[in-house]
């Protein structure tokens, strides 16, 4: 069955438990799972397509064989395929209604023999793709976004980052994540630093300089550093970006010495992990103990007193501190 995206609060979960979602634009995938996440009150379970092929019985049995007291869950599926068309037919046959399947898949052509084996479903099976989003819908979530945060900027200055986000609002929205973090001390931004912050996220992600030193890989993040001219103001971004990461960070950590399930923790974060991160998050979580974490922490603050006290030599502070704490 073909269903438009802003169908889906008329979706009956009762007769309908599995859907595909297909489509380049992650953020609003991102969205509506969250949005049934929160309506049916179930926790998510993530796995990548070959992770399941690969260990198809271990899946299998992970998931049906249900205990009295497991709570009921979504089951999102990363990287969809044709290859997981069979799965699904496992997973029909053996009448698993109870529980929640989301298929994450890119473009599918219509030619996709996933894409028609969820069309032609009469009920149980729902297609529904993500297109990119227009300017003018980007543009309206960004000046609400803004608004929301309290950060004030021109309409030009708005119309320049949703112009360089790829129709894709999750970008947009990191974005806006990335100014709050610099705009923190300041009633307004000029459009000269936000053309600056925005051709910064172009050379580098802040956030892949970030992870780099947080799972210590040094020779990484030397690189990025070498191939980057980071200005004075950039640092703030990234030395406030690594506070809110390791933050987060803190509280995997934190909740995978409770659990000692890595899993089971990556599936339970809040804010939801982006798949593409998931492997280098495990990798943090491993390296870093709750102690470690909370004195970089306050090594952290420091380091951005300093910045600030000392905005000449910024640049030298961020890179030792960044390259210190990758070692």
């Amino acid at each position: 069955m073909i269903l438009k995206y802003y169908e889906l609060n008329k979706l009956n979960f009762g007769t309908t438990n599995f859907l595909l979602f297909h489509g380049k634009n992650e953020g609003y995938k991102n969205e509506e799972i969250e949005k049934i996440t929160k309506k049916l009150g179930k926790k998510v379970v993530s796995y990548d397509e070959k992770q399941i092929i690969d260990n198809i019985e271990e899946f299998f049995e992970n998931n049906l064989n249900k205990s009295l007291f497991e709570d009921e869950k979504i089951i999102l599926i990363n990287r969809c395929t044709d290859k997981i068309i069979k799965v699904i037919e496992d997973l029909i046959d053996r009448n698993v209604n109870e529980t929640i399947f989301i298929l994450n898949a890119e473009t599918l052509e219509k030619k996709s023999k996933l894409r028609n084996f969820f069309e032609k479903s009469k009920s149980q099976l729902v297609s529904i793709a993500f297109y990119p989003d227009n300017f003018d819908i980007l543009f309206k979530i960004a000046q609400k976004t803004l608004r929301e945060k309290n950060v004030l900027l021109s309409n030009e200055c708005v119309s320049v980052l949703v112009n360089k986000c790829a129709s894709d609002r999750k970008n947009l929205l990191n974005e806006i994540e990335k100014i709050e973090l610099y705009s923190k001390d300041k009633k307004k931004i000029n459009n000269e630093e936000i053309f600056r912050l925005i051709n910064l996220s172009e050379n580098h992600s802040v956030n892949e300089l970030i992870n780099s030193c947080l799972v210590k890989n040094q020779k990484k993040l030397f690189n990025i550093l070498n191939d980057n001219i980071f200005s004075n103001d950039d640092c703030i971004i990234i030395i406030r970006t690594l506070l809110k990461k390791t933050k987060n960070l803190l509280s995997l950590v934190t909740a995978y010495q409770l659990n000692k399930d890595i899993e089971v923790t990556i599936n339970n974060a809040k804010p939801p992990i982006f798949w593409k991160e998931k492997n280098t998050i495990k990798d943090q979580i491993t390296l870093w103990s709750v102690n470690k974490l909370k004195k970089l922490i306050v090594e952290i603050n420091d380091v951005e007193y300093q910045i600030k006290k000392n905005s000449f030599n910024s640049k030298n502070f961020t890179t030792n501190f960044l390259l210190e704490k990758s070692n």
